[in-house]
């Protein structure tokens, strides 16, 4: 009897939780129909391209009030104000945080969910491993991989760039920047998936039990890493977190948290940022001939598809005491949701916005990585393995060219494919030029 009752209790919450989520998802899409601009990003078709919804936010005004109760901010000046306010944080006065139904998988996305103190502690961490200079020094591994993997792709004629090249690429990287063992890169893109999926809340009892299975084995993968890393330190990110354990500067939890977080946004934010950036290019064949025609532009690329078509859309900021934005007073604990990729497309800050332009003379003014003190600690990671993959795929397959329809992700704050079948009639003999 004793071991049937965690079951049965375990079963009639997901039936609980079944029920909540189809309320919501009904609900939702019920405001969604009376055209709540917010709501309909969370339901397809709308979130399938998102950006006509961001060109209606900001015809009504820089700050619009959703009938879900959040303010959405969808100019550059906005959104950019609200990330940088310390008057805002990510949780409510209470300490709760984003979906509560998370807790069913005792899943927390570490930095995501925390305000200063904590953040700033747990940021002060991890910082030094990923400063640009550092990064520079995986230059040359980041490049081998993405040939080998290209060399790899290309020997079947027809490939996904996301399963064969965006996904693995980034995988490695961060397995080895944290010491993790070699992986397999399908294997981990199904935890990120799961993972990052959380971040518009779960959806289903299914994706609640691949959250909690990915949750289990990534963080018995991390109990052992760091037991590993005590007996052996290396060089690694993970070695410098135990020994900031052992000296009580962060607990177990919080190092087993941060280990989830940096191997899953360490590769979800790169993936998405490649497959969007090539997906745009191929369906502008004068931007890929410009690439092409000179690899240097790849630079270019990275930061035209971050403001373009950026893969995190939105985030969500709580205010911690009342505060005025953009003529409007909000109470204590409103929720505003900057929209990022409505803000690289404010025609206030780009000329032309709507254009996939990789001369623009721009560079960095979006908010693809946030701003203020949550802006994305692995960004420089991100722009380098970017840089390289457009670059490497620029030299040795310019007759690259779609092959079949593509599968969009079924999320909302994360933005990108799922698959892009490609081919190429041409690659460049011998791997490099």
């Amino acid at each position: 009897m004793t071991t049937a009752e965690p079951a049965e209790t375990g079963s009639l919450a997901e039936l609980n939780l079944g029920m909540r989520l189809v309320l919501h998802g009904a609900v939702t899409w019920s405001i969604a129909r009376l055209g709540d601009p917010v709501a309909r990003l969370l339901h397809s078709p709308w979130r399938r391209d998102p950006y006509p919804i961001y060109r209606q936010l900001r015809a009504r005004g820089p700050l619009v009030r959703s009938r879900l109760g959040v303010w959405a901010a969808s100019t550059y000046e906005v959104c950019d104000a609200v990330l940088r306010d310390r008057r805002f944080g990510v949780r409510t006065s209470d300490g709760s945080y984003g979906d509560p139904t998370a807790a069913a998988v005792g899943l927390q996305l570490s930095l995501l969910e925390l305000d200063p103190p904590d953040h700033t502690r747990l940021r002060k961490l991890a910082a030094p491993a990923f400063r640009p200079r550092k990064l520079e020094n995986y230059r040359q591994r980041i490049e081998d991989t993405a040939h080998e993997l290209l060399d790899r792709a290309l020997a079947k004629g027809e490939f996904d760039l996301i399963r064969d090249f965006a996904t693995p690429l980034p995988i490695r990287v961060i397995c080895e920047l944290l010491g993790l063992p070699e992986l397999g890169a399908e294997r981990l893109a199904v935890h990120g998936a799961a993972l990052s999926g959380a971040l518009d809340g779960i959806r289903s009892i299914r994706h609640l039990r691949r959250m909690r299975a990915s949750t289990l084995e990534l963080n018995e993968l991390f109990g052992d890493l760091i037991e590993q890393r005590r007996r052996q330190p290396g060089e690694d990110i993970v070695s410098d977190l135990v020994t900031a354990l052992d000296q009580d500067r962060l607990d177990s939890t919080e190092l087993v948290q941060m280990c989830d977080l940096l191997l899953v946004a360490g590769f979800e934010t790169t993936v998405n940022l490649i497959g969007n950036g090539v997906l745009a290019l191929l369906e502008r064949p004068d931007q890929w001939r410009l690439l092409c025609d000179d690899p240097d532009q790849a630079v270019g690329v990275v930061e035209e598809t971050l403001r373009w078509d950026p893969p995190v859309q939105t985030t969500m900021r709580v205010a911690h005491e009342p505060v005025e934005v953009a003529g409007r007073l909000l109470p204590r604990n409103s929720a505003v949701l900057p929209m990022l990729g409505a803000a690289g497309r404010d025609p206030a800050v780009h000329f032309a916005p709507d254009r996939f332009d990789i001369t623009r003379g721009t560079r960095g003014d979006h908010l693809a990585f946030s701003s203020g003190i949550h802006y994305c600690l692995g960004a420089p990671l991100a722009r380098l393995e970017s840089e390289i993959a457009f670059r490497c795929l620029a030299t040795r397959v310019p007759e690259l060219r779609r092959s079949g329809a593509l599968v969009r992700r079924p999320t909302s704050v994360i933005h990108g494919l799922s698959a892009l079948p490609v081919a190429a009639s041409k690659a460049t003999a011998g791997g490099r030029r």
